[in-house]
């Protein structure tokens, strides 16, 4: 754990040679996951790139400070990389109940901006459409209509564009809408003194010796309140 950390730190740092590393110690965990995709009518050849993709992006992304296993975060990343290439490719088809559930989802959630003047939480769009939280973001996911990547979509000067060179901001805006509102969810479950401490930590980026200060204790005390928090929130989302 210790040596897969100061891979990912230097990695972080812009070290090719530890990103090249992780990748190549991951290799088995990325196989693991790309066998459950046997028989979806693609090479295992071409999902283990896929998967390679997904866990780049892990490396990328993981946050040191998270007292998890780089490959508890990694394992999700790189299943939902492989799960997006198949429905993206039209392997996997969306069932017609979770589309009108998708419209259902929209419909609601343009209200309630307009009604709240925010961006409604996951259980309060859930609670207006009489459907669960997993049920609403799983609609999320899929309200995108699958087409062709290959399928070209500009006019004029850019007649040359495919839907391949647009997915990725789309995916990535819905993403960060789904994220935002899972966390927002989670933070609603915290006191009031362990909200201000991930808020000012992840949002105002203050130091723990910062907090520290302000709230008259260690930063060692920070640090372990910090890592209690992230916990309790992981245990939030696991439920």
């Amino acid at each position: 754990m210790e040596e897969t950390t100061k891979l990912i730190r230097q990695a972080h740092a812009g070290d090719q040679e530890a990103r090249n590393q992780l990748v190549m110690d991951n290799v088995g965990l990325v196989w693991s996951i790309v066998r459950r995709f046997a028989g979806r009518g693609h090479e295992l050849e071409d999902l283990y790139q896929i998967g390679c993709i997904g866990l780049i992006k892990a490396i990328d992304k993981f946050n040191l400070d998270f007292d998890v296993k780089f490959s508890t975060y990694a394992v999700p990343m790189i299943t939902g990389e492989i799960k997006r290439f198949l429905r993206d490719d039209g392997m996997i088809k969306v069932s017609r109940s979770l589309k009108e559930l998708g419209m259902r989802v929209s419909s609601a959630r343009e209200q309630m901006i307009w009604e709240l003047g925010r961006e409604p939480g996951l259980e309060e769009l859930a609670v207006r459409i009489g459907a669960s939280r997993e049920e609403v973001a799983a609609s999320m996911e899929a309200a995108t209509e699958v087409e062709s990547i290959y399928k070209t979509v500009g006019s004029g000067e850019d007649q040359n564009l495919r839907l391949l060179d647009k997915l990725t901001d789309e995916r990535e805006q819905q993403e960060e809408l789904l994220n935002r509102m899972v966390l927002e969810e989670l933070l609603k479950r915290l006191t009031e003194k362990d909200r201000e401490i991930i808020m000012r930590r992840y949002f105002e980026n203050e130091t723990q010796s910062q907090i520290a200060a302000d709230l008259n204790i260690s930063q060692v005390q920070v640090s372990r309140l910090e890592k209690r928090i992230l916990r309790q929130m992981r245990e939030y989302l696991s439920l």
